[in-house]
């Protein structure tokens, strides 16, 4: 069955990756991640941190809510293990705030310290002092009602981005990038490859040498057409 967005719905059981996989992306960060999955993935910019200076990792508890209703939240909370990574997802586009410190509080007692939500969120002073990360399409004092049905661990778009549960989700200050669960160790083998090639570059560059040479740029851009001239009167 299809279950893409449907409502009345909750899946008590998920795939999840180990904890030594999901540390290992939160090393990584969105960038390289993101780079590591052929650049797919990553969620809508407008999908942004509350928070700065984090990168956190977690395997996916997806929720879809109604519009300007978060009882699903609720319901969603004795779903999760600790170290998930909450995915919220409204059936149309609402930004009212559904989420603050009472639902943060109850998250955090059960292990869940990461909201991934394509709605808006409130109390988010009281959310950093907290220690809640979120990445949030707005922040709005709306608040919203508890009388329509969701679902919980169903496949969602969240950003843009279908997300399933079990997914990965990387977030950090350059947004939200979402690998399958399939795919996590394959992505994970070409990010620590790439972090590896990108640090001998780093220690090249820290030594003086430019990305001309060690990108061996310097024949396209001639064959491009740019010209270096000593003087300005020199350019014909």
């Amino acid at each position: 069955m299809n279950l893409l967005n449907k409502k009345g719905v909750v899946i008590r059981n998920i795939p999840r990756s180990a904890p030594d996989i999901i540390a290992r992306f939160a090393a990584a960060g969105v960038a390289t991640t993101h780079e590591a999955f052929n650049r797919q993935g990553l969620m809508d910019a407008r999908i942004r941190p509350i928070q700065q200076s984090v990168s956190v990792a977690g395997n996916a508890v997806t929720v879809l809510v109604t519009p300007g209703d978060n009882w699903m939240f609720h319901v969603a909370v004795e779903q999760c293990h600790p170290g998930d990574v909450l995915v919220v997802a409204p059936s149309s586009l609402c930004t009212d705030g559904f989420f603050g410190d009472l639902l943060a509080t109850s998250l955090m007692a059960h292990g869940v310290n990461t909201l991934i939500a394509d709605v808006g969120v409130r109390d988010t002073q009281t959310l950093r002092e907290m220690g809640f990360t979120v990445w949030s399409r707005a922040i709005n004092a709306q608040g919203t009602v508890k009388e329509t049905l969701g679902s919980v661990n169903v496949p969602v778009i969240c950003g843009g981005q279908l997300v399933t549960p079990g997914d990965i989700i990387v977030a950090d200050d350059d947004g939200v990038v979402v690998i399958p669960h399939c795919a996590a160790e394959l992505v994970l083998e070409k990010a620590s490859a790439r972090i590896k090639n990108e640090e001998v570059k780093r220690q090249r560059l820290a030594q003086g040498e430019t990305g001309l040479d060690i990108y061996n740029m310097r024949e396209k851009l001639r064959q491009k057409g740019l010209c270096y001239y000593d003087n300005p009167e020199d350019v014909e």
